[in-house]
């Protein structure tokens, strides 16, 4: 099937000095769920108002859903949804009078769909706007979203100023779309949330895509930790070709092993009687300090130019 989103080489400028987006590739298969990531002002807002039709790119393709998200975006929009991470809505109106209004402008609102999410997000339908939190603001937009029966959703920061049940909810909805067959490109700065959820992720780096693909396929572009204690001393491990961080006391070491090395060292350790052994691959927060901060920040130091990693 044709890519639900296909980027390539896109540049989009903000006057002769700043170059929001540097030539970047970025595809969505159909079915999928693409995690999107980068610190801030590294082009993943800019990128998705490229795809909203908001912004015209200055050179380079973009394809959205078979479509020119510029020249069709009329007729894109009641095929999509979108969920910015800060939701500006009308003050006056209630909760469900917006969610009923942005579904009628997709075409239709599955109304036993809006009702079940409306229970699931624990949502009060009849509040005026202005009396809700920032959760609850972020919560009908998420109803309004997700009770339309459209083929993409662009979801940018969509968790904002949720607590750690209803981002729960979120990501149950967020498995059902993708067992429904949807499209979802989810950029997020919660990492866990991403690992979770998505099927590839593309690592976006001052406006270029510096990595993309499976986490299996990006976990073999760094180490693997290993925990480890043998019944005979681990002094020689630390010349070990492929071993770094290696902290060893008697029997007992920590290390990262590079990857390809990991049988060679496992042969090492055998000879040294292993009583214990626990393995990790790569997490997605590592992958991403591999690009942002990598000699500054190690791995498991919780934020990154403003990138939570725990939540």
């Amino acid at each position: 099937m044709d890519a639900a989103i296909a980027m390539s080489g896109l540049v989009k400028d903000f006057g002769p000095r700043t170059r929001a987006l540097d030539h970047l590739d970025l595809e969505v298969e159909t079915g999928e769920v693409h995690g999107f990531l980068g610190p801030n002002g590294a082009g993943k807002t800019t990128t998705i108002r490229v795809l909203l039709g908001l912004l015209r790119a200055d050179e380079g393709r973009a394809e959205l859903l078979g479509g020119d998200p510029w020249r069709d975006a009329v007729a894109l929009h009641r095929r999509l949804a979108y969920v910015p991470g800060e939701v500006n809505l009308w003050p006056n109106l209630t909760g469900g009078e917006v969610i009923d209004l942005l579904g009628h402008l997709r075409g239709a609102l599955d109304v036993s769909r809006r009702e079940e999410l409306l229970e699931r997000f624990q949502l009060d339908p009849t509040k005026k706007i202005r009396a809700y939190s920032k959760g609850n603001r972020q919560k009908v937009a998420l109803v309004a979203a997700f009770c339309s029966d459209v083929e993409l959703y662009l979801l940018d920061e969509p968790t904002s100023g949720l607590d750690p049940l209803m981002e729960a909810v979120f990501q149950d909805v967020v498995q059902e779309l993708r067992n429904a067959g949807r499209s979802i490109l989810l950029s997020s700065h919660i990492l866990s949330e991403v690992e979770a959820l998505c099927d590839r992720v593309t690592i976006i780096r001052t406006g270029r895509a510096a990595e993309s693909g499976t986490f299996e396929e990006l976990r073999h572009l760094t180490r693997t930790s290993v925990v480890v204690d043998t019944a005979k001393p681990l002094a020689p491990l630390t010349h070990w070709p492929g071993v770094h961080d290696a902290r060893v006391q008697d029997s007992h070491a920590e290390f990262s092993v590079d990857p390809g090395e990991l049988n060679h060292v496992l042969e090492h350790l055998v000879e040294l009687q292993v009583r214990s052994m626990v393995t990790a691959p790569p997490t997605l927060e590592e992958l991403f300090l591999r690009h942002y901060d990598k000699d500054v920040v190690p791995p498991g130091a919780g934020a990154v130019d403003g990138v939570v990693t725990t939540r």
